[in-house]
């Protein structure tokens, strides 16, 4: 019997790229990959060492003051009070994209099918993969929003979930989430809502998908971008109380569990908001410097709705993506993601990740000058 063969991980196809962009002479600036530059709030740091925090196993659900902190974060940017079963922790997003199809298959063995959008983050997929589910890319509308109305009545009867992402990532777009779960509710299919980028929305208010229900609807959430907290590894997921409850004694039995200091830091993280808003003015003025500077290169862009990339169309002399990364890097040094690392329609575009300081992210524009 044949195994699962992995295929190479995306960014890995990165590494020779970047050895060659790291010659340039004023070195590499490294766009490619959303891992936050900036400091995470000092107030955080002197709990992670507490000794008597790392003694004791610390609970797989959450500790109390960590569940009751993100509670209160969830209240006041959403407007939703979560109840004591509707709310977990988890090892960092990432790991709950990955697992929550084979978690849910093993609840619902009769589905086979993951739902997700047609450009997204290449987890969505390989979870659905490591599940022995079918992934199947939604289509896109103009506006690059999940078209509902293409999903074809074989996969909705097939399909064990499917996929929110919003703001998306990689084009920032935000999703209409009242018709993501209006769809759900009405096909009986399960909906998580992925909104770790949530804090950094920039065109209206911040939304989550148990604005409008939460009956087989989960929402996602990390500490990773809103706090530069991406090696604590550590989020929630809440919603659905028969879902959580489910999910996390499952993960109870598994040992996944948020290391205790971790959980401490987390809490501390989700009482302040004041590092937020700074975090959040500074994406959106890289984003606008990235904006200009790729518009110099005859790329066409627009400021995101939220997120951190910028969504960059390629100019039509460039056969694909990739040659247009490869001669950004070789030439001036910058790194940025091939489009189709997000899933075929990205091929004439790249991501790039607005997570380098100010000075650098300026920096660029004085390198594209000489080409443009």
């Amino acid at each position: 019997m044949d195994g699962l063969l992995l295929p190479e991980y995306p960014y890995a196809r990165l590494n020779e790229l970047k050895a060659e962009a790291s010659l340039y002479k004023g070195g590499l600036v490294d766009l490619s990959i959303g891992t936050p530059c900036d400091s995470a709030p000092s107030f955080i740091g002197d709990h992670l060492a507490k000794l008597e925090l790392i003694r004791g196993y610390p609970p797989s659900l959450g500790t109390a003051e960590f569940l009751n902190s993100a509670r209160g974060w969830f209240a006041r940017a959403f407007g939703v009070e979560l109840g004591d079963n509707e709310l977990a922790a988890c090892v960092g997003t990432k790991e709950m994209v990955a697992s929550l199809p084979h978690f849910l298959r093993l609840r619902n063995p009769e589905k086979d099918t993951v739902l997700f959008p047609g450009l997204s983050y290449p987890t969505y997929e390989m979870g659905a993969i490591f599940a022995g589910c079918r992934p199947v890319r939604v289509n896109a509308t103009a506006d690059h929003r999940m078209d509902f109305e293409s999903i074809s009545r074989e996969d909705i009867e097939r399909a064990l979930l499917i996929w929110i992402n919003s703001p998306g990532n990689p084009v920032g777009q935000l999703e209409k989430l009242d018709e993501a779960y209006e769809w759900a509710s009405t096909n009986n299919v399960v909906v998580a809502s992925d909104e770790c980028y949530s804090p950094f929305t920039y065109s209206k208010s911040p939304a989550s998908i148990l604005q409008f229900g939460r009956t087989n609807a989960l929402a996602v959430h990390s500490l990773s971008k809103r706090s530069n907290l991406a090696g604590a590894r550590v989020g929630f997921y809440c919603g659905d109380s028969d879902l959580v409850s489910y999910l996390s004694l499952l993960r109870m039995h598994s040992g996944l569990m948020v290391a205790g200091p971790i959980q401490k830091a987390a809490s501390l993280a989700y009482e302040d908001e004041s590092h937020v808003n700074i975090q959040r003015d500074r994406y959106r003025d890289r984003l606008a410097n990235l904006v200009e500077s790729f518009g110099k290169l005859g790329c066409q862009a627009n400021l995101p709705d939220g997120g951190l990339y910028v969504w960059a169309e390629i100019p039509s002399e460039f056969p694909n993506s990739w040659a247009f990364v490869a001669r950004l890097a070789r030439e001036f040094g910058v790194l940025v993601s091939p489009g189709d690392l997000y899933g075929p329609l990205g091929a004439r575009y790249v991501r790039v990740a607005a997570v380098q300081p100010d000075e650098v992210i300026e920096s660029i524009s004085g390198r594209i000058e000489s080409w443009a």
